[in-house]
């Protein structure tokens, strides 16, 4: 009988073809229409029922037709915007999703060819717009996550965190929120500002205060202001409205919450000048929560592949990811997020990232024998 790791080794140029395509043809969230279309064609090619759920986001099943649960994988799909010498945006797979894609392609590739889903059902979730933080909730409208009992994602890391040959069976993300403080404050001649109330000033106070804020400082946690913008046409003309954005991020749910009440603290020092601030929170996505079952399953499968010695203790990271969306609304399902060592340099949403393409054949491999494990 054919084992996983040599079916893998077997298909190696294969799953660097579906890399190499998936490479050369980035689009930005919602707009993946190439991807998709190849995902798509490539799975039904091989007898893989797929159905198309949103304009490009895609669901692919394995039933095996006999009473089980429904194991899920997600792989994003997106690439990211950048700007050349000349202005102009292009986009760029800078942060691997071709990558999960290809291992999410060829993970389920495998457990088909293999025969390896005995009960219950297998399904990949191929995800639009992770990149712009709302893909996971254009999946979940339409359906994609509901029956799911188990869920998993994977992330390749840069070789600051985890290097080549090493993976780690939890990836735990924080909360990320961007946010908008809207100073208000009175217009005014320049000679006369008593007349008015200065919303750049207020800003400074309320920038202060932000900068003031303290958690608990044995948890991770920052709330950055990163743009600013104020002022009128004339530098005589006292400004009456200021515009703060924010990088919000914690390492826990509850934690966010709490840094939330006090950016509204915060909003409140723009009176000592006569003005008035409002927090209104954008794009956010939750912290990770995982069930400890599905952290052991990849845990394994890493030790079964890599060698218990290269599977690394869970990692925590300040970045973010919308695959928490599909736990936050079904609080039953249980998740964990494989993190697998590719040695990605020089990071990450860098255009010139780049990382050992054959961690992709042990991503395969493991993300195959944990899925498996759970429909023997």
């Amino acid at each position: 009988m054919t084992t996983i790791m040599e079916a893998v080794k077997k298909q190696e140029k294969a799953i660097l073809q579906t890399y190499d395509y998936l490479h050369s043809i980035p689009e930005w969230g919602y707009e993946e229409v190439k991807t998709s279309a190849y995902v798509e064609k490539t799975l039904q090619e091989h007898g893989i029922n797929v159905r198309r759920v949103t304009e490009t986001g895609l669901v692919a099943e394995i039933d095996s037709g006999v009473p089980g649960p429904c194991i899920g994988l997600r792989a994003d799909m997106d690439a990211l915007p950048f700007t050349n010498e000349e202005g102009e945006t292009y986009y760029c797979h800078a942060c691997g999703h071709d990558s999960h894609m290809t291992m999410g392609i060829w993970t389920l590739l495998q457990l088909k060819e293999l025969g390896l889903v005995k009960k219950g059902k297998i399904r990949g979730i191929f995800q639009p717009a992770e990149e712009r933080l709302t893909g996971a909730k254009s999946m979940i409208k339409a359906g994609a996550a509901k029956g799911m009992d188990e869920f998993y994602g994977v992330h390749i890391r840069p070789i600051q965190e985890i290097p080549y040959g090493k993976a780690a069976p939890a990836l735990w993300h924080g909360a990320s929120v961007m946010a908008e403080i809207v100073v208000h404050g009175q217009t005014a001649h320049g000679a006369r500002p008593h007349l008015g109330a200065n919303a750049i000033d207020a800003a400074a106070l309320v920038i202060a205060a932000i900068n003031s804020i303290w958690l608990n400082p044995s948890d991770t946690w920052s709330a950055k202001v990163t743009r600013i913008h104020s002022g009128g046409s004339m530098v005589n003309i006292i400004p009456n409205k200021a515009v703060l954005s924010l990088d919000v991020r914690a390492a826990r749910n509850d934690l966010m919450k709490e840094m939330v009440a006090k950016l509204e603290m915060a909003c409140k020092a723009a009176a000592a000048v006569g003005c008035s601030a409002e927090l209104k929170l954008g794009d956010a996505v939750p912290a990770a929560e995982y069930d400890q079952s599905c952290i052991d399953a990849l845990g394994a499968a890493i030790s079964h592949v890599l060698g218990q010695e290269n599977c690394v203790p869970p990692l925590v990271t300040p970045g973010s990811d919308d695959f928490h969306e599909y736990k936050v609304a079904d609080p039953a399902l249980k998740t964990a997020f494989l993190a697998l060592g590719s040695d990605a340099a020089p990071g990450l949403h860098n255009p010139a990232m780049h990382f050992k393409t054959e961690a992709m054949f042990t991503g395969v491999a493991i993300l195959t024998e944990a899925l498996a494990s759970r429909v023997r």
